[in-house]
């Protein structure tokens, strides 16, 4: 009398031990188009700057004219211009890249570096867009040209124009701390977890030392810099984190002990 009726029957299945499963989720249609949307945009930064107008010999004189009405926070880097420095900053700068490429060392991140690549991705490219618009829409110059160390056409170029904020830093800090959140959501316990966040936190600080020995940034281009790399390094592999990894739903199908039928709503906490 009970093979064609519909039961809704609640089975509590309970999972001890740890399951090598990813706390994260990617969604194609949703990642896909937030990807495709920053790079789209990273593109528009970029055409924005192309568009921007270099400085005239009468530009330079008028920002030298204007070193004293630079805050206070800043004003010490004005004038700064070591090409030395500023090829020291790219060593941190692009050891930073490879630090997500570590998590392959963990065996647990490991099987899944094809959804964390993509999220990686995902960062960056959110990062560099709004680095790009930003640099593109604003009007500040470097600390170099506040100085006459740097060369002329240096000082006169386009890039000259775009001190406001550090993109290098922002990708930096995006790169280590997004390495430093996936590793802690991934082993949770680990003692290493303060240290990984240590290394996480010093590489982007040293790009923005030698950035500013370089006249590339001042203080504040670098301050900002390193909270929105930062924050897009820690906060997008959260946004992407499943909403409840240890409970759920699924329906089955089985026969009870009388050999009937049953469908059922079968519920999972694992822990």
């Amino acid at each position: 009398m009970f093979t064609s009726l519909l039961t809704f029957l609640l089975l509590s299945q309970i999972s001890f031990g740890q399951q090598n499963t990813s706390p994260y989720e990617w969604k194609w249609k949703r990642d896909g188009i937030w990807t495709g949307a920053a790079f789209a945009a990273s593109a528009g930064g970029l055409l924005i700057i192309s568009n921007k107008d270099s400085y005239s010999d009468e530009d330079l004189a008028q920002i030298r004219s204007e070193i004293d009405e630079i805050n206070f926070m800043d004003r010490w880097v004005a004038g700064n211009y070591s090409e030395n420095a500023n090829k020291i900053s790219d060593i941190p700068f692009a050891l930073s890249f490879a630090a997500p490429f570590a998590l392959l060392l963990d065996k647990k991140t490991r099987n899944h570096s094809g959804q964390l690549f993509g999220i990686y991705i995902e960062s960056l490219a959110t990062t560099s867009a709004l680095f790009t618009i930003t640099a593109g829409l604003s009007n500040r110059s470097r600390p170099y040209t506040y100085g006459t160390d740097a060369p002329l056409e240096q000082r006169k170029s386009i890039t000259a124009t775009r001190s406001f904020y550090s993109g290098h830093v922002a990708a930096t800090a995006t790169a280590t701390f997004f390495a430093a959140k996936v590793y802690q959501d991934f082993n949770p316990d680990s003692p290493v977890i303060p240290y990984i966040y240590a290394g996480a936190a010093i590489l982007p600080a040293a790009v923005g030392y030698y950035r500013m020995q370089a006249g590339q940034h001042f203080l504040t281009d670098v301050m900002l810099g390193y909270t929105l790399g930062a924050l897009a390094g820690y906060y997008i592999p959260e946004l992407h984190k499943k909403k409840n990894q240890s409970l759920s739903f699924q329906p089955i199908m089985d026969q009870n002990f009388y050999g009937e039928n049953y469908q059922a709503i079968s519920l999972t906490y694992q822990f």
